[in-house]
This record gives C-alpha cells, structure tokens and sequence, in this order.
C-alpha cells in the first residue's frame, strides 16, 4: 500500500518524535504508536506476505515493491540517527541487497555498523558479517556487476575493515573485489581469460584475489585467477 504525502510527513515526524521522546501522544494526550512500533506492524504483515512465495525470486520482486513503504520512517531515522538498536533499519538494510537495490542499501548499511544495530534475530553473525557475506554472494553469483559491483564492494571493504569476524567471510568479500575489478561472475567460464583484460585491472585485482588465498588458502577459488593474473602482468 503506497503512502500518500500526508502519511508519509507523519511518519518522518513520527520517527524524529521516537527517536528523540520515544513516545507522542495524540491532542487529547492519548498515547499512539511510535513511528518505530507502526513500522514494525507493517513488518510483521510484509513478513507473513512473502510466506506465501515459494521462489527466492518471487520473494525478492515483492521485497523490491514493498520497500519504498518504509522511506519516510528510514529518513526520520537518517535525520535524527538515535544510533539505537532498531529492528526495522537491520531488516530493511537485508531485504534491500536481497532486492538488488542498492542505492537503498549502502546508506542503511553505514547507519547500522556505525550504530552497531544487529542484525534481525534469525541470523546468528554480527551485522558486519552479514553485510560483506551478503554483497560479496551478490557479486560471485552476478547479481551485482559491472561499475556498481566495483564501488559497492569497494566501500563495504572500507566499512568492514576493522571489523572482527571469520576469515572465510573476509577472503569472500576480497575474492568478490577482484572479481568486481575483473568483470567475472560465478556464471561465466571458469578459466578467465586474463588476456582480455587491461594490465591495469590486473594490477588492481591481484591484491585483492591474493589477500582471499591468504585468508583462506582451501577454499577461495582463486588459485588459478592469481595464476593467469600474474602471467599476464609478467609479459
């Protein structure tokens, strides 16, 4: 259900009165729902909603549509940052990369980790973790691409950079990097041809594909890439 401007002001003003009272009261001195609690309403509809799809896809379609719902409530949140935990802001900022909408997400994603919001409880990794497993899985798998992959995951490096979490997520985010860089995907022939490629980008991508072998030297899948990089930049 589209917002009309008249709703779409109360709840930016609902959400600066949350943030800063955490309550309002109606003029007869009833209290109403915060703008937080409201949201958190919708969420628990959209939720029961998209049980109903079965396609990962599906799902994504109906989150991509149901997300402009929650703009007017994430912008009070973005004009006020309470910096609190808020179970609205960690499952919209997911349900943004599941949709592919980034533009949406990255802004959600530097909120949450400077605000240190966890992530919705059904997931059992810190927000960080979350972020970079979930951006790089989108560029491995080729939903992410071209100039956008290579600044989104650009900036979700400088933003996870000191945080603490496993090495395997850390090598998937470097490896998701230098295939950004490269232009390769998951979907395309294994055996990249380093060839097609400037020396320039090779140059930028080794690092990065070299860091995901140190990282995890097993299970990167970088091995022959490294390879193929580093002949091309030796001729």
């Amino acid at each position: 259900m589209r917002q009309t401007p008249a709703q779409a002001h109360y709840m930016r003003t609902m959400a600066a009165l949350a943030a800063s009272a955490g309550s309002a009261a109606d003029a007869h001195g009833q209290t109403i729902g915060t703008a937080y609690e409201l949201q958190l309403i919708q969420l628990h509809q959209h939720r029961i909603a998209l049980k109903d799809f079965k396609s990962n896809e599906r799902k994504a379609e109906a989150k991509r549509a149901m997300l402009p719902e929650y703009d007017a409530y994430l912008a009070g949140v973005f004009d006020t940052k309470p910096g609190t935990q808020d179970e609205v802001v960690a499952t919209i900022l997911i349900w943004a990369i599941d949709a592919g909408d980034y533009v949406r997400a990255m802004p959600l994603a530097e909120y949450a980790l400077a605000s240190g919001i966890n992530p919705p409880d059904d997931y059992k990794r810190d927000m960080a973790s979350v972020v970079a497993e979930e951006i790089a899985d989108a560029v491995l798998v080729g939903r992410l691409t071209d100039q956008d992959a290579i600044a989104v995951t650009q900036r979700v490096l400088e933003l996870t950079a000191e945080a603490d979490m496993h090495d395997q997520i850390k090598a998937k985010l470097n490896k998701a990097a230098g295939w950004a860089l490269l232009g390769k995907t998951n979907s395309q022939d294994i055996a990249m041809d380093a060839k097609g490629r400037t020396l320039q980008v090779c140059s930028a991508a080794l690092p990065y594909l070299q860091r995901a072998m140190e990282l995890d030297p097993a299970r990167a899948g970088v091995k022959k890439d490294i390879e193929r990089l580093e002949a091309r930049l030796k001729k």
